[in-house]
């Protein structure tokens, strides 16, 4: 849709905004999202980051997820390589929406876990399918990549579309202890691949 220069606490990116369209008819849905890049990622697979909004993390500093400390690793990680893309999704509270997540984090002070919240409330523990990065990448005209994520659904999604991922860097940072039980669900129901929790 457009692309920019995008200087940055970290150094100098550009930021491009991609559009699609998945689905047909009453489930066709639009999805938005930016690529920051920086240096070249095209003469060996770059390091990228797939980082999913999240207002109440990302914005406001939540310590109820680990959001803002994955972005800001992920912005430094790439800096320190000199190269690497950063996709920011929009898909808060994983695809379910800013008001649906504040709804599950009330459900979370009455006892639920993170996934038990979303479910009770109708949705799948997980409603990204990440099909937009995966485009991204090809529209940018990289086919392998260096992953910084602990989620396996993003290597399958990423395999399924035909982007290699030639490794898996973890993406693990050291929660507060309001977040601990949020970690221990995304090990445990989710499958996030992270340390001794």
């Amino acid at each position: 849709m457009a692309s920019a220069d995008f200087p940055t606490r970290w150094g100098k990116f550009r930021i491009s905004g991609f559009r699609a369209t998945f689905g047909e008819g009453n489930n066709a849905r639009v999805e938005e999202a930016v690529a920051l890049v920086m240096g070249d990622v095209h003469s060996e697979p770059p390091l990228v980051r797939i980082h999913s909004q999240c207002l109440t993390g990302d914005v406001f500093a939540s310590l109820r997820c680990d959001c803002r400390q994955q972005l800001e690793m992920a912005m430094a990680m790439i800096a320190e390589n000199k190269a690497g893309v950063l996709i920011y999704e929009q898909q808060e509270g994983r695809g379910i929406g800013l008001m649906a997540k504040l709804q599950a984090y009330e459900l979370q002070d009455g006892g639920l876990d993170t996934v038990e919240a979303n479910e009770k409330l109708g949705f799948k523990a997980d409603h990204r399918e990440f099909t937009l990065p995966a485009e991204m990448f090809k529209a940018l005209g990289i086919q392998s990549v260096r992953l910084l994520s602990n989620n396996p659904d993003k290597i399958a999604a990423l395999e399924r579309a035909g982007i290699k991922v030639v490794e898996r860097v973890p993406c693990e940072v050291s929660p507060s202890t309001h977040a601990e039980k949020y970690m221990k669900t995304k090990k445990k129901k989710m499958g996030h691949m992270l340390g001794s929790r």
